[in-house]
């Protein structure tokens, strides 16, 4: 179906930060897969426990105990504030997930009436029919039928609607990622998160985290509402927890998983041994000191960079935003020209996003003269953008 408006790139192969085209062009890739391929491309220690995983086992049911699921899970508790963890293919499954798991936590307290789950604007959570509704946004629920009873959509930073929201006696949960990747690279200001955790804990109501872009290291911690000091009570991870390979898990409370027992959700191929094995060595590295303050360093240069670039071009840059490795640059020209321009002139490959934005979303352990090159070729995009508007 024609639902992607592709690149002309056809890619062949790729090694750590590089794609290879099959016409022969080298690309410095600061999209990896949308902040998926987390250490980039033929990691060989991801390389490595796919092949030994594969030679053992590559699927059974989940009627069946499967010792991976159990090792990963263990060490996501370990790193994190959960209990339980549900392992889904992808990050939308795994925001379904969280979804389901906070309608049935207040249907098992008998509160049947809350099943509002409130979600900001510029928001992105995947493409299933939740998912879309709980992000709200129109260009994706256009077209599909009504939209689902129970969604709230607030205004980013109005937190006096956000008030009002959770206070609703039908509300279930607030859905929010702490930096926004679709959306522009926007970042929850931490006292906001801190506010919001507040006042769900008042009410009754949990907050769900979707850190399925930002978690992982992207923001130079292992997950990205460490920097507020605060827990959630659901979070849907994804993306980076596989290094490429489709992965997606939904972690929890004791407490707010209470009403997820058997027989209320399943999965065929979440959780399967292959990519338990994957997401394990996956998490391994990222987890690693000496990965999450290389984010912190690299993060630090490209975003001093970027906005030496910004008072360069102020044509051509309007803003830098975002946290870590999730960086937003606000242009001028169209986002999606600009993109190309990079990818034609420069071979750098990035990423788009909302409020004309585009995004880098690097691996996480792109090298110092990775992330120069990247800053040069950034800035030959912005001259030939600066020539092109001039023409």
């Amino acid at each position: 179906m024609g639902v992607y408006n592709r690149a002309p790139v056809e890619v062949e192969r790729g090694e750590g930060a590089r794609l290879y085209a099959k016409d022969g062009t080298v690309y410095l890739d600061c999209v990896a897969g949308i902040a998926t391929n987390s250490l980039g491309h033929r990691h060989p220690r991801l390389v490595q426990a796919l092949k030994d995983q594969a030679d053992k086992l590559w699927h059974t049911s989940n009627i069946f105990r499967i010792p991976g699921q159990e090792a990963l899970a263990d060490r996501l508790v370990a790193e994190s504030f959960a209990d339980v963890v549900f392992f889904a293919n992808s990050g939308t499954e795994a925001v379904e997930a969280a979804i389901k798991t906070a309608r049935r936590y207040h249907y098992a307290n008998g509160n049947t009436d809350r099943i509002d789950i409130i979600g900001f604007d510029g928001s992105f959570h995947g493409r299933t029919y939740a998912a879309i509704n709980a992000a709200g946004n129109p260009s994706y629920v256009e077209g599909f039928g009504p939209r689902l009873p129970g969604y709230v959509q607030v205004t980013f930073g109005d937190m006096v609607a956000v008030k009002a929201a959770i206070d609703s006696p039908t509300a279930a949960a607030v859905i929010l990622e702490p930096v926004q990747g679709e959306g522009g690279a926007r970042a929850f200001p931490d006292a906001d998160l801190r506010q919001i955790r507040q006042w769900c804990d008042d009410a009754g109501v949990l907050l769900i985290l979707d850190e399925v872009q930002a978690g992982m290291g992207r923001t130079g911690k292992l997950w990205a509402h460490e920097w507020a000091g605060i827990t959630p009570d659901i979070m849907a991870i994804a993306k980076a927890l596989g290094g490429g390979f489709p992965i997606g898990a939904c972690l929890a409370t004791t407490e707010a998983a209470k009403g997820m027992v058997a027989g209320v959700h399943g999965t065929t191929f979440g959780g399967n041994p292959l990519a338990m094995a994957v997401g394990y060595a996956a998490l391994d590295e990222i987890a690693k000191p000496e990965t999450l303050a290389n984010v912190a360093e690299i993060s630090g240069y490209l975003t001093q960079q970027l906005h030496g670039l910004k008072e360069r071009f102020p044509d051509i840059i309007v803003d830098v935003r975002g946290r870590g490795l999730l960086i937003g640059v606000k242009l001028v020209p169209n986002n999606r020209e600009f993109m190309g321009w990079a990818r034609d002139g420069q071979h750098l490959l990035v990423a788009g996003g909302g409020d004309n934005c585009v995004r880098l979303l690097p691996p996480l352990n792109l090298t110092l003269d990775e992330a120069r090159e990247a800053v040069e070729k950034f800035e030959k995009t912005c001259e030939a953008a600066r020539e092109t508007l001039a023409a």
